[in-house]
C-alpha cells in the first residue's frame, strides 16, 4: 500500500539509465576521498563552505543509470539534440558539520534550448517518493515538460540517501521480502508478530549496512543541499517544480531559505500538519473516494462488477477477504492474495488512464482469475522489493529503503501495536478496504536507530514570494485538503491555490490543458492565477 511516497508516475514513465558506479562509490567521502574526512589539518566550516560553494561540476554524458537508481539505458538525446548531462555534487554529509565528512550527490541536466536572453535559470525537480532517483526519472517526463526548457536548464537529482547519492541499503540475508508478511494482520498473534519483527529487522538490516548515512538523510539536510545546488549552478533563485513528497521538501526549503524562493510550483500537495498515523488515515479516505469515483466510471461503463458503484464497491471488499483466506494462483507460479489486490488497485487509482486496465483486472477476479492484477501491480511497481539475498549489488532500485529511512529520520512518531489497534476503527470507517494497510504502515519506524525529526515538516515561509500549490480533488496520495493546510501554513500571501477538478495523483502530468497552460504561465511569465482558479478535467472516453 503506498503512502505519502507516491508510485510516481515519473518512476513508471523514466527511462532510467544504468551508471557503472558501484554502491561503494555512493558512500559518503571525505573531501580529498578519505571516507573519513582527514583533510590534514584543520578547516573551519566558513572555510569548508566556501570550498563547496565554488566547486565546479563536472558535466558530462549520462551513461545509463546504477540498477540502485532503477537501472535502464542511457537517455537519448532530447528532439533537438540536446543531450542530457550528467554530474555530482559534493556536499556536506551532515550540515551542522560543514567541515566533517562530504557526500556525493548525482545530479542530471538538459540545457535550455530557448533564447540565451530569455533564460531565466536552473528549474529543479522532485519528482516525489520519498526515494525516487530524479536523475532516472527526468528523461522519461521531460517531453512533459519540453515547453518549460525553453527557458529553463531542466534539471533533477538524487536526494541524498536515494540511488546514487550515497544509497541506502537495508538488504540482509535471511530478511522475508514484503510479499511474504501479511501487512493487514488480522489474527492479534502470530501475523502481528511477524510484522512487528519484519520491521524491527529491517530497521537493523539498515543500520548495519548504511548506518553512516542513516542519521543524515531527512528532508531539511535535503533542503540544503539544494540551495548547495542553486549556488553552485549559479542561480540567484532557486526555481522550483515539486510533486508529492517534493512539496515537502519545496515547503521545507521556503521555510529555511524566504529570501532565495524563485518561482516554485508545488503539485500534488503533502498535508504539512500531519503526523504519520493522521497522513495515514487521511489517504484511507482519499484512496476510497478515489475507488468510488473509480466504480461509478465503471458502473456506467456496464462493467460486469455491480448496477452502481456502492454495488462494486461491496463486491470488491468481500473479493479482497475472501483473497485473503484463499489467494488465486497466477501462471507464473505467483499468487494474487489480499494485499495484492489492494496493492494493483491503489497503483491503478494514481492515473486515470489505468482505469480501463483495473476494470479489466477486477472482472477478471471476480472470475476467478487473478493474472491480470498480479500483473498490473507488479507493472506499477506495488510488489513489495527487497527479501532473502546475499548480494548487496542486486540490480534493485533502493526507492523502498529510501523511503522507509527519510520518512523516519523526519517523524518522532513511534508508533506501537496498541497504538495502532487503538485507531483500527477510524481507518475502517474511512476505507475497508484501504484502511487496514495504512494503518499498520504507521508501524513501519519501529526499531528505527535514528530518532526523528519532528512530528511533521515546518514550512511556514513568511516573507517568500509567491508559491503555485496544485491541488488535485480526486488525488488519492495526497488529499486535496492539503494544499489549502500548505497554503496556510507557508504564510499569508505565500501559497497561492489552483484547483483541479480531477483524479489521479497530482495533475501537471494528467495532461489537462487548463492546468499546464497556468502553471506554464506562472513558470515562465511570472503570471499567477487569479483566486479561486478551477481547472477541470475532461472525462474518460466512453467505452474505454
Amino acid at each position: 500500500m503506498p503512502t505519502a511516497r507516491a508510485i510516481s508516475t515519473a518512476v513508471l514513465l523514466s527511462t532510467a539509465t544504468l551508471l557503472a558506479s558501484s554502491l561503494a562509490a555512493c558512500a559518503p567521502t571525505g573531501r580529498d576521498g578519505d571516507r573519513h574526512g582527514d583533510t590534514g589539518g584543520a578547516t573551519t566550516d566558513a572555510q569548508a563552505l566556501t570550498g563547496l560553494r565554488n566547486q565546479s561540476l563536472a558535466w558530462k554524458d549520462c551513461p545509463a543509470p546504477a540498477p540502485v537508481q532503477g537501472g535502464g539505458e542511457a537517455p537519448g538525446a532530447l528532439p533537438d539534440g540536446t543531450r542530457w548531462q550528467c554530474a555530482t555534487l559534493r556536499t556536506p554529509l551532515d550540515w551542522k558539520n560543514p567541515s566533517g565528512e562530504s557526500m556525493d550527490l548525482a545530479l542530471i541536466r538538459a540545457r535550455a534550448a530557448g533564447d540565451p536572453d530569455q533564460r531565466i535559470g536552473s528549474l529543479f525537480f522532485n519528482f516525489g517518493g520519498p526515494g525516487g532517483s530524479g536523475v532516472a526519472t527526468l528523461p522519461g517526463l521531460a517531453p512533459d515538460y519540453e515547453k518549460l526548457r525553453t527557458r529553463y536548464d531542466l534539471v533533477s537529482f538524487d536526494p541524498r540517501g536515494v540511488g546514487n547519492s550515497a544509497g541506502v541499503r537495508c538488504l540482509d540475508a535471511g530478511l522475508p521480502s514484503e510479499e511474504e508478511i501479511d501487512n493487514t494482520p488480522d489474527d492479534g498473534g502470530d501475523e502481528t508478530n511477524a510484522l512487528v519483527r519484519f520491521n524491527r529487522e529491517t530497521a537493523a538490516a539498515c543500520e548495519k549496512n548504511s548506518g553512516d548515512v542513516l542519521p543524515y538523510v531527512g528532508t531539511t539536510q535535503a533542503a540544503q543541499d539544494m540551495d548547495l545546488m542553486r549556488q553552485v549552478l549559479g542561480d540567484e533563485k532557486l526555481h522550483y517544480f515539486g510533486i508529492s513528497y517534493g512539496t515537502e521538501l519545496g515547503g521545507v526549503y521556503a521555510h529555511l531559505f524566504p529570501e532565495h524562493v524563485g518561482r516554485a510550483v508545488l503539485d500534488g500537495v503533502v498535508d504539512p500538519t500531519h503526523d504519520l498515523m493522521e497522513e495515514a488515515l487521511a489517504q484511507a479516505g482519499g484512496f476510497q473516494l478515489a475507488f468510488e469515483h473509480f466504480a461509478a466510471w465503471c458502473a456506467r461503463q456496464g462493467c460486469t462488477l455491480g448496477e452502481d458503484a456502492e454495488d462494486i464497491v461491496d463486491l470488491v471488499v468481500g473479493l479482497e477477504a475472501a483473497l485473503d483466506d484463499t489467494p488465486l494462483a497466477t501462471p507464473d507460479d505467483g499468487e494474487l492474495d489480499g494485499d495484492g489486490l489492494v496493492d494493483a488497485i491503489s497503483g491503478a487509482l494514481y492515473r486515470q488512464d489505468y482505469w480501463p486496465a483495473l476494470r479489466v483486472g477486477l472482472e477478471a477476479a471476480a472470475d476467478d482469475n487473478g493474472e491480470v492484477l498480479h500483473d498490473l501491480a507488479e507493472a506499477l511497481g506495488q510488489h513489495g522489493r527487497g527479501g532473502d539475498t546475499d548480494d548487496a549489488d542486486t540490480e534493485e532500485s533502493n526507492e523502498d529503503d529510501a523511503f522507509r529511512a527519510i520518512t523516519c529520520d523526519d517523524s518522532s512518531n513511534r508508533y506501537t501495536v496498541a497504538d495502532v489497534e487503538s485507531r483500527l476503527p477510524d481507518f475502517l470507517e474511512a476505507s475497508p478496504l484501504f484502511g487496514p494497510g495504512l494503518a499498520w504502515s504507521a508501524l513501519s519506524c519501529d526499531g528505527w536507530p535514528v530518532p526523528g525529526a519532528a512530528r511533521h515538516p515546518e514550512v511556514g515561509a513568511p516573507g517568500a514570494p509567491p508559491v503555485l500549490l496544485v491541488g488535485n480533488t480526486g488525488d488519492p496520495a495526497t488529499p486535496y485538503e492539503g494544499a489549502a493546510r500548505m497554503a496556510q501554513r507557508l504564510g499569508e500571501k505565500v501559497g497561492v491555490e489552483l484547483t483541479y477538478e480531477g483524479e489521479g495523483h497530482g495533475a501537471y502530468d494528467s495532461g489537462n490543458t487548463c492546468v499546464q497552460d497556468t502553471v506554464d504561465a506562472y513558470l515562465l511569465n511570472g503570471t499567477l492565477p487569479k483566486p479561486g482558479t478551477v481547472c477541470e478535467a475532461e472525462p474518460l472516453p466512453e467505452g474505454k
